[in-house]
């Protein structure tokens, strides 16, 4: 079993790349691979509750978030930094993150066998 690590790294409107970002994790865990979801950067704001990106002509990808977990992919993190930059913290997010520093990310990174950057 291959070990991926999704990348959130870009903000959640005005790309496709959040939505694509999403679709091949819960396509790569069907397919049996072991997947954890990191949110870094403007990345942490998928994870903002209450979104509602049909008033900008977005589709509401989002609320799939909350169905990782039926997907097994219980390995969920976020940078603390980048929470920190955007003024989130638990109460904020609309799905269970475990938050870690810059350090704890990079040591994840190192366990994966490939990392994919959206």
């Amino acid at each position: 079993m291959k070990k991926i690590c999704i990348l959130f790294r870009s903000a959640p409107h005005g790309t496709t790349k959040g939505r694509e970002a999403l679709d091949l994790a819960l396509l790569s865990a069907s397919f049996e691979q072991e997947v954890s979801v990191v949110f870094i950067d403007e990345g942490v704001l998928h994870l903002l509750k209450d979104q509602q990106p049909e008033l900008i002509g977005g589709k509401d990808y989002l609320a799939t978030l909350k169905a990782l977990p039926l997907y097994d992919i219980e390995t969920v993190f976020a940078c603390k930094q980048s929470l920190g930059d955007y003024g989130l913290s638990h109460g904020l997010l609309s799905i269970p993150v475990t938050i870690l520093n810059d350090e704890a990310i990079s040591a994840h990174l190192k366990l994966v066998d490939e990392v994919l950057v959206f």
